[in-house]
């Protein structure tokens, strides 16, 4: 990659919760371990690569992933620990660069066309960067290079674990030709379905399909899609970012049936959410509550009002106005979530709008 495009390095550590708990504790080691609470309701937050093979993975129930690997062993996370380890990836990151966007503790983009050391091949500067975690930490990462994020992103699930790809202009097209649908950002599992319907399996596949085709099927997305099947990803390494939102979201031990049960909970939740707008000095005049049925089934309520929302005060009575749009009795509630967001102060001078929305849960 010696041109003068955009050279973009996704870094990405391999079961980072995972591997931090093994390199902590050697008795672990090439052991099968799921780091999450081992509770009724808990869920795994990374499975290790011995884990995975039983079909243990990420998101899943706790209870499923015990039933898929008897063996299994689960370990509570430590999520200090592993801050102080994303600190120290960080730290390497910007000896190479300040254009880095964070993506997860274990995550993140860096624009190197200009680097710090004055390297040309962003190759070499990945393989660099690999080094120095695996010499600093005694863990992996897996890495891409290409003149764009959405290739990096590729490019660094490409050879998981400690694995390093480049995907070169040049090459670009004939790549993303041959890439599943499914391996494309944005395409879920039920925009892979909808597509693999109509026929669309490729990147060529993709391609082959009209602008206005893509966009009437797909909204807003069909024409990220188009681009990404022409190699277009225009989006910069973006360093510095604005909070959007602030939320929190508790699932329930039992499902809730009773009004007095899920009134107290959402007090609960908004104590919870009071406590992390503080944290983050965060305000916003949207409120929206989240419900996650028994079956899974999800849905949004969200009101937007001139005050500011930014204590209990202000946002339990609005919870309480939301929750009451939830029908639930005969739909046990799973999950509870609220969030502020919408930092804007010159909305009209007019009554409160109200904004509902259904959205199917997926995994």
């Amino acid at each position: 990659m010696e041109d003068r495009r955009m050279k973009v390095i996704h870094v990405d550590m391999d079961q980072f919760y995972a591997a931090v708990e093994q390199h902590d504790r050697p008795e672990l080691k090439g052991k099968p371990i799921a780091v999450g609470h081992d509770a009724e309701r808990g869920v795994v937050a990374t499975a290790s690569y011995e884990a995975r093979r039983f079909g243990v993975h990420s998101a899943q129930s706790i209870q499923v992933a015990k039933r898929l690997c008897p063996q299994l062993i689960i370990v509570e996370p430590h999520f200090q620990r592993y801050k102080e380890v994303s600190a120290v990836l960080h730290g390497i990151f910007h000896d190479y660069t300040d254009l880095i966007e964070p993506i997860s503790l274990d995550e993140a983009f860096l624009d190197v066309t200009d680097n710090k050391r004055g390297m040309v091949m962003g190759v070499d500067i990945a393989r660099e960067i690999k080094q120095r975690i695996y010499s600093s930490t005694g863990l992996t990462a897996s890495a891409g290079v290409s003149y764009c994020k959405f290739l990096a992103k590729i490019a660094s699930d490409w050879r998981k674990p400690d694995g390093l790809t480049v995907i070169h202009p040049d090459r670009a097209l004939d790549f993303i030709a041959r890439l599943k649908v499914e391996k494309i950002w944005g395409v879920g599992e039920k925009t892979a379905e909808k597509m693999h319907r109509m026929g669309i399996f490729t990147g060529a596949d993709l391609r082959a399909q009209p602008l206005e085709f893509l966009t009437r099927e797909f909204g807003k997305m069909g024409r990220v899609f188009h681009d990404f099947s022409l190699g277009i990803d225009p989006r910069p390494v973006v360093s510095e970012w604005e909070r959007k939102s602030v939320s929190c979201e508790r699932t329930f031990a039992v499902d809730i049936r009773e009004n007095s049960a899920a009134d107290e909970e959402l007090i609960h939740t908004v104590e919870e959410l009071e406590r992390r707008i503080t944290k983050n000095e965060f305000a916003g005049h949207t409120l929206t509550l989240k419900v996650k049925f028994q079956d899974f089934q999800q849905i949004t309520r969200s009101i937007t009002v001139d005050e500011v929302l930014r204590t209990g005060e202000d946002i339990l009575p609005l919870a309480r106005q939301l929750l009451e749009q939830v029908e639930f009795g005969s739909h046990p509630i799973r999950l509870m979530g609220l969030g502020v967001s919408n930092q804007r102060t010159d909305l009209p001078d007019d009554k409160p709008r109200w904004v509902q929305l259904e959205l199917p849960f997926e995994y």
